[in-house]
């Protein structure tokens, strides 16, 4: 099917936006910060409001300093609860925790977990494989301070959205690797899995895109060495061996230049004997998931997270 009618206006914009980014030669925190602002907006305004839930945030010790994550609770709820560990997407150099606030608030709702949002380090100051290793460590932290969470530490499951998708099937493989703590499920929303552009460009409109070519090899170039791209824990696709992972669902958009990674990921974990569902949401874009406010199908996608995640999940 085409583009979802109600997203057109919004590639329209993205494109005339493209021609008034900031270049190269302004300093990494200073296009962040603009970015960021833009990003304020429509984290603001593409969702619908959260439902009640409680917010506390978190230091967690890492390698060379300390991260904070963010710990959504359904209210009224008492007892262990399962928890979901989420990470962010932006191309691992962009994004924070209030830009996922309404989504985490929404999930933790209607998942019935407490949600741990991770505020991991972002490239090109900290590269590849720094901020797998800051999922790695707060997935770690959830088990430690599970009596301080009020979490089930045997019902943990870890996902992410674009680039933080790629954190999370990378986290998944590194704990799976280092003996724990165990994962009951993997959430991989429109994942980059393959950092050596192995893809074709076939699912990319031919305008107004929203995640182009040369933008994702900008950001790979910014995360993680060439040498580097065919490491596991940088191209989870790539692995030798994906069996003894968790079981995961696997969201790809239509349009969308990351559909294949998403795809093949399936493939490959169902012939490793993981089970994994794929599912491609017609007239999608990058993105176009967190638009909970414009597209029942974005609702949709949400509500099918959250039963995926209820299922899994379930003591």
């Amino acid at each position: 099917m085409p583009v979802l009618p109600q997203l057109v206006p919004m590639l329209g914009r993205i494109q005339e936006a493209r021609t008034r980014l900031p270049d190269a030669s302004v300093p990494v925190a200073e296009r962040r910060a603009m970015i960021h602002r833009g990003m304020d907006q429509r984290a603001a305004t593409v969702a619908r409001p959260a439902p009640p839930v409680s917010v506390t945030d978190h230091k967690v010790p890492v390698e060379g300093g300390a991260i904070t994550v963010r710990a959504y609770r359904p209210p009224d709820v008492s007892g262990l609860l399962p928890c979901h560990v989420y990470a962010h997407g932006g191309g691992w150099w962009l994004g924070e925790l209030e830009h996922r606030d309404t989504l985490c608030a929404r999930l933790a709702a209607e998942a019935g977990c407490v949600v741990v949002s991770v505020a991991y380090r972002l490239a090109p100051e900290h590269r590849f494989p720094v901020p797998v290793r800051d999922c790695r460590a707060a997935v770690r932290w959830v088990a430690d301070q599970a009596g301080t969470l009020g979490v089930d530490t045997s019902r943990v499951s870890i996902g992410g959205d674009s680039s933080g998708a790629n954190l999370a099937a990378a986290t998944a493989l590194m704990i799976r690797d280092e003996g724990g703590p165990p994962l009951r499920a993997q959430v991989l929303e429109i994942p980059a899995l393959d950092l050596t552009a192995g893809r074709s460009d076939s699912a990319e409109p031919e305008e107004g895109a929203v995640l182009t070519r040369a933008e994702l090899d900008t950001t790979i170039e910014q995360y993680c060495d060439l040498q580097l791209r065919h490491h596991p824990y940088a191209s989870p696709l790539l692995a030798d061996d994906l069996s003894g992972l968790p079981p995961a669902l696997i969201m790809t958009a239509e349009y969308d230049i990351l559909r294949e990674d998403g795809e093949r990921y399936g493939r490959r974990l169902e012939r490793a004997g993981v089970p994994a569902e794929v599912i491609c949401w017609p007239g999608h874009v990058h993105g176009s998931h967190e638009m909970t406010a414009a597209l029942e199908s974005a609702r949709q996608w949400q509500s099918r997270v959250a039963v995926f995640l209820r299922d899994a999940l379930r003591a």
